[in-house]
Formats: C-alpha cells, sequence, structure tokens
C-alpha cells in the first residue's frame, strides 16, 4: 500500500535500484498509461543512466503535481499494471521512483521548471484543484499572466481537502505548489465566482478563462432521519480532518460507533480517518457485493487493515433517533434480481434480513455532483442532464472561444492525474488562443 500511505519515500539506492530493473522498451506500455503524460519510460531510463537531473526535470516539466501523483495516483491500476518487468517479476515502483525524483530535487534545491520571458496576455483559472493548477503552471511557465481563484482559503481543491493527511501530508502539498510562487502566479483565495462572473472577468481585462471548479455538492439521500443531528457527508466529514475543526471531529468520533455508507475510495478514506480518529466500530455499508465495489484495492485494504466492519448487499431504510440525535440505523440485505445483472437497478430487498445498528454517526459517500452553475457561470457555456460542462473533441474547449474547462466539472469525479491531463491540454489551447489573439 506504499502509493496510499504517506509513509516515506525511497532512497537513492532504492530508486535507483527499481530503474536497473526497467526493460528499456521500446514504445514503452507504462508512458502510454499515464494518463498525464509524465513519461515513466524516460524519466526511469534516465535516473538508470545515472542522469538524475535529467529524470528530474523529465518528472516536473511533465506534471507540475509529479510529486503528489506519485503518492496518491493508483498506479497499480495504470502505469504499474502496464509495466513488462511485472511478467517474469514485479512492476517497477514507478510511483515511489516518481516521488523521489521530486523529492530530491526538493533537497538538492534543484528546480526544473522554467519561465519563458513575460507575454502579453491574462488568464483566469477557476479552481485551486489539480486541474486549475496544472492549467496555471503550463500557462505561467509559457510567459503569460495567471490568476487562481479558489473559494477555499488556501490551494489544491481535493488535495488539500478530500484527501486524508495519512495520504498526503499539508506539509508535502505546500512544498508541491511552490511552484505557484515561483511562477508568479496570483492566488485570489476565498472568492466565489458571482453571478454572471466569467463573462465579468473577461470584460475587466482577462483574456481568457479555465473553468476548473470540481464537483463538491454530495449525492442526496433522502431517507427517514438524514436530517438528525450528528448526520454527515464525506466532502465535509473529510475537510474537517484536514482544517481547525479536527479536534471537534476528534470528540464527535473517538469512543464512538460511526457507519459509512458507500462503496469508493472516499468511502474508503473516511472509514479509514473514522478508524484512525478513535472510534470504538466502524462499518461500511454498500449496496453491491464487494465485487462491484468501486474502491480501489489499495483503498479497501486500507480499510480492512484498519478493522472496518463491511456490510456488502445492504441499504440504509433509516436512521434512528432520539431527542433529535443519531442513536441507530435500519437497514436490510439486497440480492440480484437478475444474477446476470450486476447494476444497481437490479438490486431488491430481501424479506427476513433486516438488520439494525448502533451508531453515533452517519456519513454519506454516495459521491458528488457538480453545484448548480449555468446561471452563475457564463450564458454561453453548454450544460448536460448531470450539470456537467459540455466540451468539443478536444476536451476542454467549450462553446464560447474564450472559456475552457475541465477536470470533475466535464468529467464528473475522476482521478487526479486525469485531472491533471485536463489542465495540461487546457494550459495549451488557451496559449495557442491567445497566440492568435496576438496576431
Amino acid at each position: 500500500m506504499k502509493n496510499h500511505i504517506m509513509c516515506d519515500g525511497l532512497s537513492l539506492q532504492q530508486a535507483v535500484g527499481e530503474a536497473a530493473r526497467c526493460h528499456l522498451c521500446h514504445d514503452a506500455p507504462c508512458s502510454k498509461a499515464c494518463p498525464a503524460g509524465t513519461d515513466p519510460a524516460t524519466f526511469i531510463r534516465k535516473l538508470r543512466l545515472r542522469n538524475i537531473k535529467g529524470a528530474m526535470r523529465t518528472v516536473k516539466q511533465n506534471n507540475c503535481l509529479a510529486g503528489v501523483c506519485g503518492v496518491v495516483c493508483p498506479t497499480e491500476q495504470l502505469c504499474q499494471k502496464a509495466c513488462v518487468a511485472a511478467i517474469n517479476d514485479r512492476p517497477i515502483d514507478i510511483g515511489g521512483v516518481q516521488r523521489f525524483l521530486v523529492e530530491h530535487a526538493w533537497d538538492i534545491a534543484f528546480n526544473p521548471i522554467e519561465r519563458m520571458e513575460k507575454k502579453s496576455g491574462n488568464v483566469a483559472v477557476i479552481g485551486s484543484g489539480p486541474a486549475g493548477i496544472a492549467c496555471a503552471v503550463e500557462i505561467a511557465a509559457s510567459g503569460y499572466d495567471v490568476t487562481i481563484f479558489d473559494s477555499m482559503e488556501k490551494p489544491g481543491g481535493v488535495l488539500r481537502y478530500g484527501v486524508p493527511s495519512f495520504r498526503l501530508s499539508s506539509e508535502f502539498l505546500d512544498r508541491e505548489l511552490e511552484v505557484l510562487d515561483f511562477l508568479g502566479i496570483k492566488l485570489n483565495s476565498g472568492k466565489t465566482i458571482p453571478e454572471g462572473g466569467a463573462e465579468e472577468l473577461l470584460k475587466s481585462g482577462f483574456n481568457a478563462i479555465f473553468f476548473a471548479p470540481g464537483t463538491w455538492k454530495p449525492v442526496d439521500l433522502d431517507i427517514p432521519g438524514i436530517s438528525l443531528d450528528n448526520v454527515t457527508n464525506a466532502r465535509d466529514f473529510l475537510a474537517k480532518n484536514r482544517t481547525d475543526e479536527r479536534d471537534s471531529l476528534i470528540r464527535l468520533v473517538k469512543g464512538k460507533n460511526v457507519a459509512v455508507y458507500g462503496g469508493g475510495s472516499v468511502a474508503m478514506d473516511v472509514a479509514t480517518s473514522a478508524s484512525k480518529l478513535g472510534a470504538s466500530k466502524v462499518y461500511v455499508i454498500y449496496r453491491r457485493s464487494l465485487k462491484e465495489m468501486p474502491a480501489s484495492k489499495h483503498d479497501f485494504e486500507m480499510a480492512l487493515a484498519s478493522n472496518v466492519i463491511f456490510k456488502p448487499m445492504s441499504i440504509v431504510q433509516e436512521l434512528i433517533g432520539q431527542n433529535g440525535k443519531l442513536v441507530g440505523l435500519k437497514g436490510c440485505e439486497t440480492d440480484w434480481k437478475n444474477p446476470d445483472d450486476r447494476t444497481s437497478d437490479n438490486l431488491v430487498k430481501v424479506d427476513g434480513t433486516d438488520f439494525q445498528l448502533k451508531i453515533d454517526l452517519f456519513v454519506s459517500a454516495l459521491g458528488y455532483k457538480p453545484e448548480p452553475l449555468s446561471g452563475n457561470v457564463c450564458t454561453k457555456l453548454e450544460f448536460d442532464q448531470k450539470g456537467l460542462i459540455k466540451v468539443k473533441e478536444d476536451g476542454v474547449s467549450t462553446a464560447n472561444p474564450a472559456i475552457f474547462a475541465g477536470g470533475d466539472i466535464v468529467r464528473g469525479p475522476a482521478l487526479v492525474v486525469e485531472a491533471v491531463a485536463d489542465g495540461k491540454n487546457a494550459g495549451r489551447k488557451i496559449i495557442e488562443y491567445l497566440s492568435g489573439r496576438a496576431k
């Protein structure tokens, strides 16, 4: 679980040892499997040949959040899954090597990022999550002025307020984000975009906008008792665990029984966090089977190692209250109406399987959706039925030629490395757009 726990990284000797196992593949499948184009085949080859600065330069110039991605990305599902070395042995620890190169650059004060000569152009980036950061860095490195707007106090988006500190420490993230200051990127924190804000930004002097606010609105859960005290959602739970409200969260969790409803990686983060905060019992209730659980294998194993109790093929029917405060829940087991159809629509309740749990805190972790945006972004943007921004075939251009979008607001909830890919792509498209305007 190396890539999912914020433990110490690889040493130089360990990283070189991993690189020495590389098969030096032509047209390497590991590089093809990285959505962000970090190009592990190249940086591993350079490290193997002891060109350490060249390897560090490849990593950071291809992915400004390479350190973060090396820590939190499910590399076992991406680059490491494609690694040819696994045929005879095990895959190279690509995430570990990637993280080492970033940290080694910090240790020797080597900064591979360079800023080109200043150009005329001003870009607004809405959202400081991985997509927004990647886009801002791409544009600023090319010489244009960039301002990031974000409603939160500090930059990082989901990396800061949605990923538990045991997976990604604030200190590590802050070090990675030093690139913002180095490139002169302005951060306008605590700012939400008012109605018509995107168009107003264009009128006020910004030449282009990248819209990447993420999807932060929890999916609604409509069951009796949902309004009781000590009923919350994954977004608020995880954010409190990363802010000065953590002490109050510990008091709420320590020695208590916690139920988490959901089966994704976010649900695993909540469950593992609750266990680490001192909960007496932590239950994960999921309506489908463990086989259909969308959480990664490592996240699931991390929860298991934290003594989390799983109740798959089960649904919550009611939250039980006493004097307005949560004291338990009622649920029942589910089964497949058609065994060959493993979708949620094919689930049915099983008579005689009702159960009841004594719980003190309930956390809904059924996923996120976008905040309603159509009225306060730009009148020319188009949205689909889920509230996501529609983009053109390039994945980032919108109906307004000066506005681009990417990350979760376009894809829906996705991987950090996919958001980085969108940010890089949008940054390059915006640079093309600004260059065209200057001609």
